[in-house]
């Protein structure tokens, strides 16, 4: 009898062993994955700014590797089918070639898709309106909007949590100990340290500009109209809000789109809807011309097609309204100065940037 008693007790200690968790082990552990995050230094050129990353967020490889997942994984929507980069395409300068974008239910919304290129220069807002401060705060917006991915951060982190890989990246990206310790705030940083390497800084302009080559005498006479420096030649105002080298000022303009009588006669507010202010509605954020030739259709609601289009809107002065930023007017072009102009813009076109495996999609 006391030997099948030991032999029971026996069994039960190595079935409690097998079973029993330790007090100090926790569910979805992770400490034993090597934490040792490599620090990520962006390569700049002399030409460009500072790029302002919060100290809360610093580039990591690990971090950036797994933002980069996230951002083409289509987990993030509510039924699996689209991802950050279904709107943010890298063939169409990460926007998606759309006038407006389309989200999982096939509502349209209201505006465009941005170009994410260079996106992390941006410090003066976010989005057609500047309405979202940093990339942190952006990329937590599409999960739960109704029109976007129509998803909850409650579900979305619950996926995560049971993920086969994303716990691993999780601790290997930001040091967590459990899977349980999972956020949607650590979710948003790893997206917001990819789109900080979404960098483009290899075009012609940028090879001119390090001494590498230079223009041709058609793309040099363009570069006169866009930065009304040749006094033999005509202004076109383009330098004003899409200055060099990064292609935008970083600022956001009323350029003439939309004709009101009013203030307050525009279908859409723009900036003003975000800072109150009557002198910001019809004002919008100037995109970058980076990579333009991608991007179309133009504008923040798509309405033109071409970049003809655009030249020919600019041509004309624009249309009338209160606060119409005072440098559109009607300009002096013929179809040479046209074609010189667009010779200049194509400078700025990087192919490297297409080609850079870092930013292509991960799952393929």
């Amino acid at each position: 009898m006391k030997r099948i008693l030991s032999v029971f007790c026996s069994f039960g200690l190595l079935g409690c062993m097998l079973s029993c968790t330790p007090e100090d082990k926790k569910e979805g552990d992770l400490s034993g994955i090597v934490y040792s995050p490599t620090p990520h230094v962006l390569d700049l050129p002399a030409h460009f700014p500072a790029m302002n990353i919060p100290a809360d967020n610093p580039l990591t490889e690990e971090g950036i590797s797994l933002g980069r997942h996230l951002f083409y994984d289509p987990i993030l929507s509510a039924d699996s089918t689209m991802s950050c980069a279904s709107c943010h395409l890298p063939e169409f300068a990460f926007t998606d070639a759309r006038a407006v974008s389309t989200g999982i239910d096939g509502v349209a919304g209201k505006r465009s898709s941005m170009s994410l290129i260079n996106i992390g220069f941006a410090n003066r807002g976010l989005f057609w309106d500047g309405r979202i401060q940093t990339l942190e705060e952006q990329a937590l917006l599409p999960i739960e909007d109704p029109i976007e991915l129509h998803n909850t951060w409650p579900e979305l982190v619950y996926k995560l949590k049971a993920h086969p890989k994303y716990p691993r990246m999780f601790r290997e990206a930001f040091g967590i100990s459990t899977s349980n310790q999972i956020t949607k705030e650590l979710a948003s940083k790893a997206i917001a340290q990819f789109e900080r390497t979404i960098i483009s800084k290899d075009s012609k302009f940028d090879r001119i500009m390090e001494g590498k080559e230079i223009y041709s005498d058609l793309e040099l006479i363009g570069y006169g109209l866009y930065f009304d420096d040749d006094p033999d030649l005509p202004d076109t105002e383009c330098g004003h809000c899409h200055n060099i080298p990064l292609g935008t000022s970083d600022d956001y303009f009323n350029n003439g789109i939309t004709e009101s009588a009013t203030l307050d006669g525009f279908p859409d507010a723009g900036r003003g809807k975000f800072t109150g202010s009557r002198a910001d509605n019809g004002k919008f954020r100037a995109p970058t011309l980076r990579n333009i030739a991608h991007s179309a259709p133009y504008m923040h609601d798509g309405r033109f097609a071409t970049l003809d289009e655009v030249i020919q809107h600019y041509k004309s002065g624009g249309q009338s309204s209160p606060n119409k930023d005072p440098l559109l007017h009607p300009l002096q072009l013929n179809s040479f100065h046209i074609k010189a102009l667009k010779a200049f813009i194509a400078t700025l076109e990087d192919t490297a940037f297409y080609n850079n495996p870092k930013l292509q999609n991960p799952f393929k």
